[in-house]
Parts: structure tokens; C-alpha cells; sequence
């Protein structure tokens, strides 16, 4: 057996971003300093945005969105199934009720014809949705031209839960997250394409939204004498919401201030290794690779292989053991959010609702992809994969 190991993500550490954790340690900011505002003003720039608010983690960086947007109880919120738990629990963080829209099958995202339909079953019974969330899955981009589109013909906020596409490109635009959605929402876990650790950020053109979403990252307490009621003195600041401690630390901005500075050549080396893959599995009409739009660039946070399990006869779970057992640790994106027993008690959600969504996550497999990954590392990853599959025949 290979005594290597192989997860489908992990993160890439140099000394360059040791030694920038470890200035910060040794300084007299820990949390609340300057790496703060310097990370948000680095942030800004690579992706295009006027403004940028770092926060504790993605998860907190889309109950901030939620917030500063405004939704509320009754509000209604659509999603795609094919998501993180987090990119719908932040509607009901709020109140607000959650619907979902399903995918396009050549993309992954959020298919705008079946929102459009959505949408259209709320106008008739007198209920306007409040806000799409739209994700980039596995760092393709959705196509943001139609989702703007209907954004301007129903009046909804946008927004881009852009957590899988750092260094993904739309119509060649590198900065059209901001380009098209109200708000933007990131994470920089380690699997992510670079990291703080844990950690998030919203970014926005909106700088009225973004001191809001500012405020309830720090429990809602501000200095801003725009909004102060009085002033006693320089420690003097005022609560008039209630807010929350998302805050991130100056020593996670100093780590994301370095990987930062190196996403191009990591985005460089993971289209390099989907390049491998898609060779490798194009031809085996047991696969399914994930396509890209030829208006698009893909940040391939994941590789996202469908295996035709269902047609094999094979099982999925025996499959994943076998890979185990070649020290390949596998993971699925993601088990659709209607089948969880939290929405499908809460809003009646059942099997067949968004079978587009069904379908491909019965069949996905999110393979090993990140920078460090050298071909004799592909060459056993794919061969144990088909290995695999020969063996359960």
C-alpha cells in the first residue's frame, strides 16, 4: 500500500507565511489591529471590490449578509441544493423561509430558467422572493448575465456565496462577483483555495452595507458619529442592534495576506491537475468530467467526477471504502440541503423535489485536487479510481 496520503483538499503552507504569522504574534496586536484593515484593502483589490469586511468564517460572513441586506421573518430566500448547509441556514438565521431552485446538469449551479419558474410560482400567490443565493460551485461560475437578468425583472438582491471561485474568471472578468452581485461572501478554510485558517469576508460596492455589516460583526456596537445619539468621550460607543463576535484575528489576516499573494499560481496549478483528470476520464463513458462554459474560467476548488454508479450497479459507499484503503480520502459535494431532516420537517421538502440535484449527488465524487500534487500522485489516484471500479464488477 502507498503510505501517502490523500484527502480530496488541503491547504499549502510555506515558511514565507509562517514568518508572517509569526511578526504578528511577536507584535503588540493580536486581534482588532492593523493587519485587519490591511487584509480588507488587499482583499478589495485582487477581487475588484470597493469594499471588503473580514469576519471569523464564511458561515458568519452569510448571516452578515443577511443582516446588512435587511431580510426578516417571512422573507423568502432561494438557494441552490447543491450547497453547503450554511449557504440556506443563513436565511433562517434571520427567520426567513428558504426555497431552492435546481441545477443546471452541464454546470452544477443554480439553473436560471428552473429560478425563473420560482419566481413565478411565488408571484402567483402574491409573494415576491427577497434574495437569491447564488453559489459558484466547485469554482465555476453561474451565469451571472441571466441571474442579473431576472434580478432586475423580479427585484431581488443577489447574491454571490463566492466561497469555491477566488481566481475564476466570467466573460473574462476577473472581478465579476462584485461586477454582479449585491454582496459576496468568501471563505478562506483550509481547503479553500488559500487560507487564514478559518476565516471569511464579505465584499460589496455598497459602503453603506458593508459599515452595517461592519457593525453586526462587532456586536453591533459603533463609534461612527454619523449614528451616535451623543458623544461623551473617546471610549463612548452605542449598541442599537443586536450584533455578534465574528471577528477574525490580525494573525489569521497576516496568513491570508501571504496565501493571497500566491492564489494565481495555486488557480495555475489546480487547472493543471484538472487538466489531467479530464484527459483521463474523458474517454471512460463510466464518468461524467465536469464541463466549463466557454464564457468561463474554472477556479476548480473541487474536481467534481460523477461516477455512474447507478448504472453500474455499483455502491457508491463500497467504492469510497476501497479508495480508503489505497490511503485516498474521498468526500461528496454535498448531499442536497431539501433532504436534510431539518428542511424537510420544517418546509416539507422530499425526495424527487429537485431531481437534477438528486441525481448528481447519488453519482459525484470530489477527487484530490491541490497544489503539491505531482503526476506520479495522479497517475495513483486515477489508476486506484479505476482500480476500484474494476474490482466491484
Amino acid at each position: 500500500m502507498k503510505s501517502k496520503t490523500y484527502s480530496y483538499g488541503k491547504q499549502n503552507i510555506d515558511h514565507d507565511d509562517i514568518e508572517m504569522v509569526v511578526e504578528v504574534l511577536k507584535s503588540d496586536w493580536l486581534t482588532q489591529g492593523p493587519k485587519v484593515s490591511e487584509f480588507e484593502k488587499a482583499l478589495s483589490e485582487k477581487f475588484g471590490a470597493q469594499y471588503a469586511a473580514a469576519c471569523s468564517n464564511g458561515t458568519a460572513g452569510l448571516h452578515l449578509i443577511a443582516l446588512g441586506l435587511g431580510w426578516s421573518k417571512g422573507d423568502v430566500i432561494i438557494t441552490t441544493p447543491i450547497t453547503f448547509l450554511a449557504s440556506a441556514n443563513c436565511a433562517i438565521y434571520v427567520g426567513a423561509n428558504v426555497d431552492f431552485a435546481d441545477i443546471d446538469e452541464r454546470y452544477y449551479t443554480i439553473d436560471p430558467e428552473k429560478l425563473e419558474e420560482k419566481i413565478k410560482y411565488y408571484r402567483a400567490k402574491n409573494i415576491n422572493v427577497k434574495a437569491v443565493v447564488a453559489v459558484d460551485y466547485a469554482g465555476h461560475p453561474c451565469d451571472w448575465e441571466a441571474l442579473k437578468s431576472l434580478k432586475k425583472k423580479y427585484g431581488f438582491q443577489l447574491v454571490n456565496d463566492f466561497c469555491h471561485a477566488p481566481g475564476a474568471e466570467y466573460k473574462n472578468d476577473y472581478h465579476y462577483a462584485v461586477n454582479y452581485a449585491d454582496a459576496v461572501n468568501m471563505s478562506f478554510h483550509p481547503v479553500k483555495h488559500f487560507t487564514t485558517g478559518e476565516g471569511g469576508a464579505v465584499l460589496s460596492n455598497d459602503r453603506e452595507f458593508i459599515d452595517r455589516v461592519k457593525t453586526f460583526r462587532t456586536h453591533g456596537a459603533t463609534k461612527d458619529p454619523r449614528i451616535l445619539e451623543k458623544i461623551d468621550g473617546p471610549w463612548y460607543y452605542e449598541m442599537h442592534d443586536v450584533g455578534f463576535n465574528y471577528r477574525i484575528t490580525d494573525f489569521q489576516c497576516a496568513l491570508g495576506i501571504s496565501q493571497l499573494k500566491k492564489l494565481d499560481s495555486f488557480i495555475t496549478e489546480r487547472r493543471k491537475i484538472a487538466g489531467y483528470y479530464d484527459k483521463f476520464f474523458e474517454n471512460d463513458d463510466r464518468f461524467i468530467i465536469p464541463k466549463v462554459n466557454e464564457n468561463s474560467k474554472h477556479a476548480y476548488h473541487l474536481y467534481s467526477l460523477q461516477i455512474k454508479f447507478d448504472e453500474l450497479g455499483i455502491s457508491k459507499k463500497e467504492f469510497f471504502d476501497k479508495m480508503k484503503e489505497k490511503n485516498i480520502f474521498l468526500q461528496v459535494h454535498y448531499i442536497p440541503v431539501h433532504l436534510q431532516p431539518f428542511y424537510r420537517k420544517k418546509f416539507g421538502f422530499k425526495e424527487g423535489d429537485f431531481p437534477i440535484a438528486e441525481i448528481f449527488y447519488k453519482r459525484e465524487v470530489s477527487i484530490p485536487i491541490y497544489p503539491g500534487l505531482n503526476e506520479e500522485d495522479l497517475e495513483y489516484i486515477t489508476e486506484s479510481i479505476v482500480g476500484a471500479l474494476d474490482s466491484m464488477k
